[in-house]
């Protein structure tokens, strides 16, 4: 069922998108947009579309999130994920959670249970992790899965693949790496109901191939993989500008940058009518790649999905979808209420971007109206 004016936009991770892959890919974005606005008709929250959305990506094997996440070190799945209100700024997450089939669920739980007043004004939990994300999951009657049967075929492949690699010691030439890369991204989610002005974002992680047991990246870190806020009047007189992003990308050199509320720090600091354009490549090039480049890593890669929201002559809210990336690629989708039939796109650098000097970063930055 449809309803008057929500957006919904999901991404599958910034990285490397072969040809032969695109289709599928596509066609999963594509899915999850629609089931985020067909599903609970007694609630059309931004945040149960950013929820529902996710969900949807959660469950396909092709992306590196719940049933289809990169492999620990030890061969298990371990996930994170995040949700955020941008109306309230009530923001959840979990970290290195085992054996539970969403994990956005799980996110989306501990926030509600955060509003809800404790007896003994206890301060309820921002993030659990492990086996207190797990034993919380199972209180609340969330569905729980055995762990093993998160393994997707295609995970376990590479992750035997690269455990072999790993184990012979054999260094990687910069194909192999690229190859190796390929299978980092996190997936996420920001919606909008301009009718009632909520606005949230979302992301989950099976995190990096090969990560050590235990491993928390940006994904289950407040500010670093969502962040959302209301349009809204500051105290001085200027408007906020309403804003959600989900990212994905390298998930340490991302928590170091905070980089989703880093992103929304520099559009408050902006004038009202600042350049986003300007704004994602200022604070991709200095917050981001430049103090995480290393001779090790020389192109620190991080994708971000981003709808803004801005008031027209007219009084009523306009949005606007923006995407930046450092990567060769990033994949996208987006759909509305009154466009429900998804439109998804894998966005490639372009060759002028690709052609930069290594010593400067490639950044793409596009937009796309609502």
């Amino acid at each position: 069922m449809a309803y008057p004016r929500t957006y919904i936009i999901v991404h599958g991770g910034a990285g490397i998108h072969s040809k032969s892959s695109e289709p599928d890919v596509k066609n999963v974005l594509r899915l999850a947009c629609t089931e985020a606005l067909n599903s609970a008709p007694s609630e059309v929250s931004a945040l149960a579309l950013v929820e529902n959305a996710i969900v949807s990506l959660e469950n396909s094997s092709l992306l590196n999130a719940g049933y289809g996440s990169n492999l620990t070190l030890d061969g298990t799945v371990e996930c994170d994920a995040s949700i955020m209100d941008g109306r309230t700024s009530d923001f959840a997450s979990v970290g290195a959670v085992s054996g539970v089939k969403n994990p956005i669920r799980l996110a989306r739980r501990i926030l509600e249970h955060s509003r809800v007043p404790d007896r003994l004004a206890r301060i309820p939990p921002l993030t659990l992790v492990s086996a207190g994300a797990h034993a919380f999951a199972k209180s609340d009657n969330l569905e729980l899965v055995p762990p093993e049967s998160l393994v997707a075929p295609q995970a376990y492949a590479q992750w035997s693949k690269w455990k072999s690699r790993l184990v012979s010691s054999v260094p990687l030439d910069s194909e192999d790496a690229d190859s190796m890369y390929a299978f980092q991204d996190t997936v996420g989610a920001v919606a909008w109901n301009a009718a009632s002005e909520e606005i949230a974002s979302g992301v989950s992680s099976g995190g990096i191939l090969l990560k050590h047991s235990g491993r928390v990246g940006e994904a289950a870190v407040f500010g670093a993989g969502c962040w959302a806020q209301s349009e809204s009047l500051k105290a001085d007189g200027r408007r906020r500008q309403g804003m959600a992003c989900s990212v994905s990308g390298a998930g340490e050199y991302i928590i170091r940058a905070n980089l989703a509320r880093s992103i929304s720090d520099a559009i408050d600091r902006g004038a009202e009518d600042g350049d986003i354009h300007e704004i994602l490549e200022k604070t991709l090039a200095d917050d981001f790649w430049t103090p995480n480049r290393t001779p090790s890593n020389p192109d620190p890669s991080a994708g971000i999905v981003m709808l803004t929201t801005e008031q027209l002559t007219d009084g009523r809210l306009a949005g606007r979808l923006w995407c930046a990336f450092t990567t060769p690629s990033m994949s996208i989708a987006y759909a509305s209420s009154e466009k429900p039939r998804g439109k998804a796109f894998i966005l490639r650098r372009p060759k002028t971007a690709e052609a930069r000097s290594k010593d400067r970063p490639r950044i793409f930055v596009t937009a796309l109206s609502l």
